[in-house]
Parts: C-alpha cells; structure tokens; sequence
C-alpha cells in the first residue's frame, strides 16, 4: 500500500533567508490590489527569533485567520499587508499580535483540527474584511456538481523545480474543488486541484499554509490552506474548511 505523506505549507526560517532568482501560489499571478485583507504573517519564539512565515485573512479590524500549524508553539507574530514584501527579512514594521490555536489542534494529525487566529494589536481599517462561508457551504457546492471554481491567496513559493521561486509577493490563483471531504483527513478538509493547467490555472505551496481559499469572486472563505502531498506543490492540496460550526464557533469567541 503506498504510504502519503501530508506536508505542512509554511516556510521555514531557514527558507526564509535564501537568496533565490524571481521566477505563492503556483501558476498564479500577482494579486496585487485584489484582495488587500489577505497578508504575510511572520511568527517569532519566545526569543524573539522568526521562526517560519504564512498567510492569513482579516475578518475584523484585529482578528486574522490562519492555519494552526502555523500558530502552533509561536509566541508572537507580524502580520504585514503590503502585497509584495521588501527584500531583507525579517522584515521591520508590521503590526503586532498574539496568536492563537484551535483547542482540538494535535501537530501529529494537524490537518484534523488546522485553524489558528492571531489577535493584533492595532485596528487595521479597511472598507472590506474576509468573511466565513456559512456552515455547510463545501457539501453545498460539492452537491451542485459541475466545476466549482475557488480562488487561492497567498505569499508563498511561486516554484520549486525545475525553478526555486519566492518573491514573497501575494498571488492569486484559480483551482477547482475535486472533493468535500479528503481520503486522508476526512471531513475536516477539502481537496482541490493544484496545477492543474491551463483550464484551472494555480495551486498551493509553502508559505501558502493559512491562507484563504475564496468562492471565485467573492470575500467568502471556505477554507485555509492546509497541507500538499509532496515536496513539489504538485498535484491536489487540502484545505481546512472553516465551515464548521465549533470552528467557527471559536474564531468568532475572538471579535
């Protein structure tokens, strides 16, 4: 029986500090001004050293939603909302928070229980936040059959062969919900096509953990970007939906 192996998608501090060509989100394009409540996140121990960076979405003035595996063991975090990053990391600025994660959250089976908030601690005013899809909303879609297209964002790598690619830009991509549930985790995630070519043009990788996964179109999240199957961002990847109930249930237990 071949054995699948489920990959995180933050980036590493390590990572972080490579010098590499500009060649995300795979196969995507620059998002420029598209989605300017979605921003980089940049976490920190206990003391005070970057660890590893993700994504994640402002659904209030103060509350950003991410991944748990993200939030995980951190003791504090940068979030920054400029849709392409300086040079020279770790980045000065930001704005400050606490992050927070899921009481169910087990880093061994991760992908079960992926959702993790950080609080910070300066309002960010803007004219339109991300929203939680209604609980429900990917057995919906998935019901309604056809090609149910989602819009993926996020600062992750834009490649990793033949390339090594990280402009530690914000991308957009569109993929395609192939299943409600994932042979691998369950309910608690969905499956969606990653690279999957000219006709759904965009997929996950590292640096993408946390970020959003939109209904095509809209400010609506069903999800946040949760794991790939291998280490080069190829084939399907699994979001956490955060159209649960007791998940959403304790993301609001923060506005």
């Amino acid at each position: 029986m071949r054995r699948f192996v489920l990959m995180p998608v933050l980036v590493l501090g390590l990572l972080l500090g490579l010098a590499v060509p500009a060649s995300a989100v795979t196969y995507g394009t620059p998002d420029g001004d598209a989605h300017p409540y979605v921003g980089l996140l940049v976490f920190y121990n206990e003391d005070g050293t970057a660890t590893h960076r993700c994504s994640g979405t402002l659904i209030s003035p103060t509350v950003v939603v991410t991944a748990g595996h993200c939030t995980y063991e951190a003791a504090s975090a940068r979030f920054y909302l400029e849709s392409t990053m300086p040079s020279g990391y770790p980045y000065s600025g930001g704005i400050t928070g606490t992050p927070y994660t899921y009481p169910e959250y087990n880093d061994a089976t991760f992908y079960t229980a992926d959702a993790g908030v950080v609080v910070l601690d300066k309002r960010v005013r803007l004219a339109e936040y991300g929203v939680l899809a209604p609980v429900g909303t990917v057995d919906e879609m998935f019901a309604e059959g056809g090609q149910q297209l989602l819009t993926i964002v996020g600062y992750g790598l834009q490649g990793i062969k033949p390339m090594f690619s990280a402009e530690r830009t914000r991308y957009q991509g569109t993929v395609m919900l192939i299943e409600n549930r994932s042979a691998l985790a369950g309910t608690y995630s969905f499956k969606y096509s990653a690279n999957p070519g000219q006709a759904h043009s965009g997929g996950g990788c590292f640096g993408d953990s946390g970020g959003p996964i939109f209904i095509e179109g809209t400010n609506i999240i069903v999800g946040v970007n949760s794991y790939v199957l291998n280490s080069n961002c190829k084939g399907t990847g699994g979001a956490f939906r955060v159209d649960q109930q007791a998940v959403q249930d304790w993301i609001y237990s923060f506005l």
